[in-house]
């Protein structure tokens, strides 16, 4: 009796390793196949973006992202990231801008922001394309059959004073790949940079500008905002308008109201097919008598801060700019 209970008892004690080491193993199984749900989840995860066209659901981790703006990419190269595929400026040569471009080689090009490539975009096979509204108006639906299309921007014109409408693209952007916090530094940076600079045009004697871009057969004059390059001149940088600069909207100025502008710093841009009309308007003797002009403190720009005013870097340029155009 004694032995039939031992052998029990033995057989017992058998049957419970055996029925914890089952346990053991298919819980290890379990968490085993747990986890490989998980990081398959995690590889293959998505994010919801919203935007001007409503919302797009794009891969977590984007590994090709095709830009149709020079906004746009100054944004991701700000950030470190290299676009897929850029779009190019048919007016400056049809290339990349050039204060990019040294970042941008080999980065295949893709049309304009108003024509876009689209043979030359479905060979990137993109991951999400991002545009702003203007090209949406003609090519939006082409471009989402591609791949999710995300469109931002608005009219600068909708968001009155607000001086940082800029930076809302690229946080937008940047959010994208989980680097708003890199994108705030780089906007405080540059901030920073505009603050110490507009120290020392507080210490000029005359701070009075005039920004003018000379298009083919006529002369504009750029406004007080409606742009951010406007706001960064007048607002960060604290220069006075001069008397004929409107307050919200460029204008075409007639060359007899050049007499009109009674500034000490011009800023002047000149478009590729401009220089006919330049050399005329420097020959008049009406340009000759621009305080700016006697004083030899006309500041000729490459034609490109229209671009850069959108972007970290480009606002970074266009301050180291004005620093040499001031002293």
């Amino acid at each position: 009796m004694l032995r039939q209970r031992t052998a029990y008892m033995i057989f017992l004690s058998l049957l419970m390793l055996v029925l914890a080491a089952c346990g053991k193993t298919t819980t290890e199984g379990t968490d085993a196949t747990s986890s490989k749900q998980n990081t398959t989840a995690e590889e293959k995860g998505t994010q919801t973006v919203n935007h001007l066209k409503g919302t797009s659901v794009v891969p977590q981790k984007i590994e090709r992202m095709v830009v149709l703006s020079a906004a746009y990419i100054d944004h991701m190269l700000s950030i470190g990231e290299k676009p897929a595929g850029v779009n190019v400026e048919v007016r400056y040569g049809g290339d990349y801008l050039p204060y990019l471009a040294d970042q941008l080689q080999g980065v295949p090009t893709v049309g304009s922001a108003d024509s876009p490539n689209l043979e030359a975009i479905v060979q990137i096979d993109p991951d999400v394309i991002v545009i702003e509204s203007r090209t949406a108006e003609n090519s939006y639906d082409q471009l989402e059959k591609i791949a999710p299309t995300i469109v931002l921007g608005d009219d600068w014109m909708d968001y009155k004073d607000d001086t940082t409408y800029w930076t809302q693209d690229l946080l937008t952007i940047a959010g994208m790949y989980n680097k708003v916090d890199l994108a705030k530094e780089k906007i405080a940076e540059v901030e920073q940079q505009a603050d110490q600079l507009k120290g020392k045009i507080e210490q000029l004697d005359t701070k009075k500008l005039a920004y003018l871009r000379v298009r083919e057969k006529n002369l504009q004059i750029y406004a007080a905002k409606g742009h951010p390059t406007n706001t960064l001149l007048y607002h960060d940088l604290g220069f006075e308008p001069s008397a004929v600069t409107p307050a919200d909207q460029r204008e075409d100025l007639s060359m007899e109201k050049i007499a009109d502008i009674d500034a000490n710093y011009v800023v002047l841009e000149a478009d590729p097919n401009a220089q006919d009309y330049l050399s005329k308007m420097k020959e008049s003797a009406l340009w000759k008598n621009v305080p700016a002009v006697g004083a030899d403190q006309v500041y000729q720009t490459d034609s490109f801060w229209l671009f850069k005013g959108w972007g970290v870097i480009g606002r970074s340029e266009i301050l180291n700019e004005i620093k040499d155009m001031i002293q």
